[in-house]
């Protein structure tokens, strides 16, 4: 695959870079641009970190840890893709060193307040994905899309999807959806655009898990939506845009705030992401910002850490890892198709993984 192949050119890349800066020292002080953490070299770490988390970051973070590991090769990462729900459990259950995750912990979901912080480190679309035959081409406004994914629409004639779309012959051909089974970040951060730009058709809230409706089809992770979708002539469903590029899926075109219909891209997400407002805690909303060139269904990614490690040698670990994947992980981004932090998050977000004590 063209992604394998690209890896291994560029873990070649890395492992070189790895060299030059060894031989060159650490005199930087761990800015952005330096291989280092906490004035070590990262080949002098070792240990393990086990995470486990969001799918939807799930790419991004298993090219990151690859590359990680030919710069630290005495250190082993893993990150199981089992969704942010879980993922939130388990790092609230002393399971994992770290968690990813989409969305922000709420009560019950695990982590108690002040043993996480928050590290922002991608973003990518969230792809409204649908298979149709005869169909290449779809637009579909917030209201539409909140009453195809609450059934109130039932086919891919009715008179709204067809207002979306002048000039587009549409069938009269019933609509599957498609939709998370499993507590999700994409869930959270897809209904939460619903309920800010379809306020008078979205009635299901926002969460990591909803109350769709009994004919809708549920799987679990992103690439379990993606599955049903691929499958099932006139199916739509809501898919990271990484699964959603590697199985070729269509995607719809959605009507942002400033009522232009946006195609998913990278492009569209960094300028979401832009015009997102930063909280204290580092948490961002890039959903439904105004922008002619946003893509409105624009999610965060953030990994979960703790402020405090008990052992020295974990906590070394993890800022080194971390840094790597705020530094030079920020350039795999886009080649595995995310969106890479605008510079005065990514410096935040540093700063933020500076605060790790023992």
């Amino acid at each position: 695959m063209n992604r394998n192949l690209l890896s291994r050119l560029v873990l070649v890349g890395v492992a070189v870079a790895g060299l030059v800066l060894a031989g060159c020292g650490s005199d930087n002080g761990g800015s952005s641009s330096s291989a280092t953490t906490g004035g070590s070299d990262l080949a002098s770490l070792s240990g393990s970190l086990k995470g486990s988390g969001s799918s939807f970051q799930d790419a991004y973070d298993q090219e990151v840890i690859s590359q990680f590991k030919s710069v630290a090769p005495n250190a082993t990462v893993t990150y199981n893709a089992v969704g942010s729900g879980t993922g939130k459990k388990e790092f609230g259950q002393g399971l994992d060193d770290f968690a990813g995750t989409d969305s922000l912990v709420k009560e019950g979901d695990g982590p108690a307040p002040g043993s996480y912080m928050y590290i922002p480190t991608v973003a990518a679309p969230i792809t409204v994905s649908y298979n149709l035959s005869g169909v290449d081409k779809l637009q579909l406004s917030p209201d539409t899309l909140a009453k195809v994914f609450s059934t109130s629409i039932k086919k891919w004639n009715d008179p709204a999807i067809v207002a979306d779309n002048p000039g587009v012959s549409l069938p009269n051909k019933n609509i599957t959806v498609a939709h998370r089974s499993d507590g999700s970040g994409t869930t959270s951060n897809f209904t939460k655009f619903l309920v800010a730009a379809a306020t008078s058709s979205w009635k299901l809230g926002s969460g990591d898990t909803v109350n769709w409706p009994a004919s809708t089809q549920g799987a679990e992770k992103n690439t379990g939506v993606a599955q049903i979708v691929k499958q099932a002539d006139g199916g739509i469903g809501y898919v990271d845009f990484s699964d959603a590029s590697e199985l070729k899926l269509s995607f719809a075109s959605i009507k942002n705030k400033a009522g232009q219909f946006v195609a998913p891209t990278l492009e569209g997400a960094a300028a979401a992401v832009e015009g997102a407002p930063v909280a204290e805690d580092l948490s961002y909303n890039p959903i439904n910002v105004d922008g002619a060139t946003v893509y409105p269904i624009t999610s965060p990614t953030y990994l979960m850490i703790k402020p405090k490690y008990d052992d020295a040698n974990k906590a070394a670990l993890v800022k080194g890892f971390v840094r790597y994947m705020l530094t030079d992980g920020q350039a795999i981004a886009k080649d595995v198709n995310f969106a890479a932090l605008p510079s005065s998050l990514q410096q935040k977000a540093l700063a933020q993984l500076d605060k790790i004590g023992t």
